[in-house]
């Protein structure tokens, strides 16, 4: 290949990698998206925390987390 079309050819290969959100190891994300999934909650809660209803952990406030009970997800202390 000639030394001209090389590096046009370079060129591209990085502009894909950086349309592509760039060169991640693809198991590192994909453990990274599993994290944000609401899981069964650890302790068991008491009845008063079912008014403190959640989808996503963001939702609740610093050190808490959304967890599945039995009256639905609800924010949860991590402490």
């Amino acid at each position: 290949m000639p030394a001209q079309a090389l590096l046009p050819v370079l060129l591209l290969c990085a502009l894909l990698l950086q349309a592509q959100g760039g060169h991640h190891n693809r198991k590192r994300m994909k453990n990274t998206q599993l994290s944000t999934e609401i899981k069964a909650c650890e302790k068991r809660i008491k009845i008063y925390m079912c008014k403190h209803h959640c989808e996503y952990h963001q939702e609740c406030q610093a050190n808490n987390i959304c967890c599945s009970t039995f009256c639905g997800n609800v924010c949860m202390s991590l402490l």
